[in-house]
């Protein structure tokens, strides 16, 4: 092995600079140094043959002398971690859980989304203490946290009726249908239009990429069932979704079920329309509609299964309702014959309450 060695002349002396050295040809020298002082060897002597200042040489007796052969090993630069902390242990752990609990405005800050000067005013009210922006980023990604993109959730949401949905009426809803023998699905409706197909891609930094798009505009509407076994149903129109249209999904749903089936949807106006509520009155012993919570369509499985169709349909080149309606039909298609895929939508942060077969 070959080991450069920088030196420089100090006077009339030729002196190692250690500035030029790696850390671990730094701690080989001291090594070496230390150890020939061990053995007889002079200061003086060490100064000229092996070219280090005498402050050197007694700054690494020390090191020897406090803390042995490992107090001459290269130490990592900066503050060892926890010292000089602004916040004790308790104090960062409760600025963090003010964090994740409260939303700014909640604590008299602006806004709704925390930032790191927000987070860094709140520990100054809350304990005294100043941080820089960047130091603040700093302590939240130590402890645990990161810059996110948040669920979007409606002001007028009811988080008491949706916590009863998940805790006992969606549970209620398993073991009635368990001892009926009957099937579970969700059901949503989705519309796509060519200029909602957007995704991502990769570019120069600061240049805008373009993707080419149909101007023209047209839209496509489609109904989906699934179920926490991994059934999917589905239906694809051009018209407006109304009455007439869920029904004859429904109709649809009976026919492919020898059990009764307990459908849960959402709020929607075509759901609760007399029609509707007329129809499955009629047909009660073969499906059963149950309603969501309001505001809470992230409690549905199949937001996903409309949300991975439109993932599906981002990187495709529409140019017409006929080729939409086949790009719709053929993910349905597809994801119909994955079952595990269709279960995977029961297994969300928000939706594997109702992962229960």
């Amino acid at each position: 092995m070959v080991v450069v060695v920088y030196v420089c002349w100090v006077g009339d002396d030729l002196r190692v600079d250690m500035r030029r050295l790696s850390p671990g040809q730094q701690e080989a020298l001291r090594m070496r140094v230390v150890a020939a002082l061990r053995e007889g060897m002079s200061s003086a002597e060490a100064m000229r043959v092996f070219g280090v200042s005498e402050n050197s040489i007694r700054n690494w007796k020390a090191r020897y002398v406090f803390g042995g052969v490992e107090g001459l090993e290269s130490r990592r630069g900066g503050r060892k971690a926890g010292m000089a902390r602004k916040l004790t242990p308790d104090q960062e752990q409760a600025l963090v859980e003010a964090i994740i609990e409260f939303e700014p405005e909640q604590l008299d800050l602006d806004g709704k989304l925390w930032t790191r000067r927000k987070a860094t005013e709140l520990a100054r009210r809350l304990f005294g203490v100043s941080y820089s922006e960047e130091g603040m980023g700093k302590l939240l990604r130590r402890m645990g946290l990161s810059f996110q993109r948040p669920d979007r959730r409606a002001v007028e949401a009811n988080p008491r009726a949706m916590a009863e949905w998940v805790e006992s009426t969606y549970p209620a809803l398993v073991k009635r249908a368990e001892t009926e023998g009957a099937v579970i699905l969700f059901a949503d409706q989705v519309g796509v239009r060519p200029d909602h197909l957007s995704g991502a891609t990769w570019a120069r930094v600061g240049q805008t990429p373009t993707v080419t798009r149909t101007g023209k505009r047209f839209s496509l509407n489609a109904m989906s069932a699934i179920s926490p076994r991994g059934d999917m149903r589905f239906t694809v129109f051009a018209g407006r979704f109304d009455t007439a249209e869920f029904l004859t999904f429904c109709k649809r749903l009976i026919a492919g079920y020898d059990t009764k089936i307990h459908l849960v949807v959402d709020g929607h106006p075509v759901h609760r329309a007399k029609a509707t509520k007329a129809w499955m009155q009629a047909h009660h012993d073969q499906i059963e509609l149950h309603y969501l919570p309001a505001y809470a369509p992230h409690l549905n499985p199949d937001e996903l299964a409309n949300a991975d169709l439109k993932r599906s349909l981002a990187d495709k080149t529409i140019l017409g309702r006929d080729q939409m309606e086949l790009a719709v039909r053929s993910f349905f298609r597809r994801v119909q014959k994955l079952p595990d895929h269709v279960r995977g939508y029961f297994q969300g942060p928000h939706t594997i309450y109702a992962s229960t077969v």
